[in-house]
């Protein structure tokens, strides 16, 4: 049975003998795997098909939690209507808001050191509600919890690779649907000839440049204003589209050309409409992938130009 050492016991078998400390850093690993696999699938918590299906039989509906970022909650969203498809019962989605945001020390984020505040979860709440899948969609406040899905930041889920739109199925059991769109608005028709674009601080493949968009003519950006200012000194002519929420920012996405994206929250959004849309793939961290048609990703700018040329002439 696999014991774990305190720091001193630690610092002399690193000292004294590396092979076995370098067995012991590999047991250790693995413990850590069991112990998050066995806080994941107690029998207490609906961590399988057949315990949520029991569950919503008895109870007639199913309520679940989630903490953003705004992005996570989008790509919760596939695993969320799956339980829906399974149990045939009411879907409730509460939000729970002021969870801290950890960055790293260089980046910012739009909220500062939190990942949901009470304005962007409303934003969200606008484009969540006429989802067919979810019934009831608010911010947590004392409400009953069946399905806590920010149980994927406890530690045993790699946030830095894979699929961020599998992290909560790998939670519930529930296997989502990701080729097809899981998002439904009704599309701004006056951006029919428009390229959208939207890029964060965050998650920039810095070898790119999108300087040669200046040949493109319509072009607008959507998201806060300091990433349109700094997107504007390499595209002078882009436009800076501002919402008032989520669905208005959908309906412009869905309505657009094509978009063009890097691991963002506008990015999430093309994801889930399955709109034409390319992803700015960054080297750091790569959990975002596109599935299903119309999907593209780069990592280099050759790739890039001739991506957007081949959408253009569409």
């Amino acid at each position: 049975m696999f014991k774990k050492k305190n720091l001193a016991a630690r610092l002399w078998l690193k000292h004294t003998d590396r092979i076995k400390y370098k067995q012991y850093k590999w047991e250790l690993a693995n413990h850590k795997h069991v112990e998050f696999a066995n806080f994941i699938t107690n029998a207490e918590k609906l961590t399988s098909p057949g315990k949520i299906i029991e569950y919503a039989k008895k109870n007639g509906r199913i309520r679940l939690c989630h903490s953003g970022n705004a992005g996570d909650v989008m790509y919760a969203l596939p695993t969320i209507r799956q339980i829906k498809a399974l149990t045939n019962v009411p879907v409730e989605l509460y939000l729970r808001l002021g969870q801290p945001l950890k960055l790293a020390g260089y980046h910012t984020h739009p909220l500062g050191n939190v990942m949901l505040n009470e304005k962007m979860a409303e934003m969200l709440i606008a484009l969540l509600r006429p989802q067919h899948y979810i019934d009831v969609c608010e911010i947590l406040t004392d409400q009953t919890v069946d399905i806590d899905l920010d149980y994927f930041r406890a530690g045993g889920v790699p946030l830095d690779k894979g699929n961020i739109a599998r992290w909560c199925s790998y939670l519930t059991g529930v296997n989502p649907v990701l080729y097809t769109p899981w998002l439904t608005v009704e599309p701004n028709k006056e951006y029919a000839g428009t390229i959208v674009m939207a890029r964060s601080e965050r998650y920039r493949n810095f070898t790119v440049n999108y300087k040669f968009l200046n040949n493109y003519k319509n072009i607008v950006f959507i998201g806060v204003e300091s990433e349109y200012k700094d997107i504007k000194k390499t595209i002078p002519h882009i436009k800076w589209v501002q919402v008032d929420n989520f669905l208005e920012m959908a309906q412009i996405i869905a309505g657009a050309k094509f978009f063009i994206g890097n691991q963002s929250f506008p990015f999430s959004i093309a994801e889930s409409l399955k709109v034409p849309r390319i992803l700015e793939t960054s080297f750091e961290v790569i959990n975002v992938v596109p599935e299903g048609e119309n999907g593209y990703d780069f990592f280099f700018q050759e790739h890039l130009e001739s991506i957007v040329e081949m959408l253009d002439k569409k």
